[in-house]
């Protein structure tokens, strides 16, 4: 099975299938890489045997190019993680850069990510989840397709770990702003901020070359990081 379109059933979106062109390199991938590296959204999976072991399990939703989660998973062999885009372009782009580096700790749904944790990702099983500059729908009238909403935070707290944590960073200060009012609404949610705020640019989270255009530019960049107690 290949990166395909499925049926989604949610009556507000957080994405736009905007798919662009694929590169032959890209379209490559896809056409031989995806036995090594994709799930099918319409089986269950064990994942310890997905990895060939137990160990932490941590999801990207909207892993963009896919360089990103490439670098987490290289520098931390010991974690295993899935990531969920909806755009193949992106979806060809980390198989290739996976099978370029022998990394054997991701793996790859092209699909929505809210029905995968719905429906895919058992409870209380995930180290972390993180969510690197995600669409912020910057007009007021789209402001529902934001994905950080508090329905959003009740399915974190239901497949996050005692220990484990959500971690989105935006460049956009309003979006950011407001997802610091959800996620502190939320009691079994902690931030991680001593001043109850936003947290430094962590070590784990590579800096996208996106970013280092708009911090070039004097744009601010704002982290969030919140434990389940």
């Amino acid at each position: 099975m290949s990166c395909q379109e499925l049926p989604l059933h949610r009556k507000i979106r957080s994405f736009i299938r905007r798919q662009g062109r694929l590169t032959q390199a890209q379209q490559y991938a896809l056409d031989n890489h995806w036995q090594d590296y994709g799930l099918d959204p319409a089986l269950d999976y064990h994942f310890a045997d997905v990895f060939g072991r137990v160990a932490p399990l941590c999801i990207e939703i909207g892993f963009g190019n896919g360089e990103g989660l490439a670098n987490i998973a290289a520098a931390n062999p010991d974690k295993d993680y899935i990531g969920i885009e909806v755009h193949r372009p992106g979806v060809g782009h980390l198989m290739m850069l996976l099978h370029q580096q022998g990394l054997t700790n991701v793996r790859i749904y092209c699909h929505d990510a809210i029905e995968i944790l719905e429906q895919k990702i058992a409870d209380n099983s995930l180290a972390a989840v993180h969510l690197f500059f995600p669409d912020p729908w910057p007009k007021k009238k789209h402001h529902k397709r934001r994905i950080v909403q508090p329905s959003f935070c009740r399915l974190l707290i239901a497949k996050l770990s005692v220990g484990g944590y959500f971690h989105a960073a935006t460049d956009w200060q309003d979006y950011a702003q407001v997802m610091l009012s959800v996620l502190s609404a939320e009691t079994a949610l902690r931030n991680n901020s001593p001043e109850q705020n936003y947290c430094p640019r962590p070590a784990h989270r590579p800096l996208t070359k996106f970013e280092q255009r708009g911090l070039k530019l004097g744009h601010g960049v704002w982290d969030l990081i919140f434990s389940k107690a």
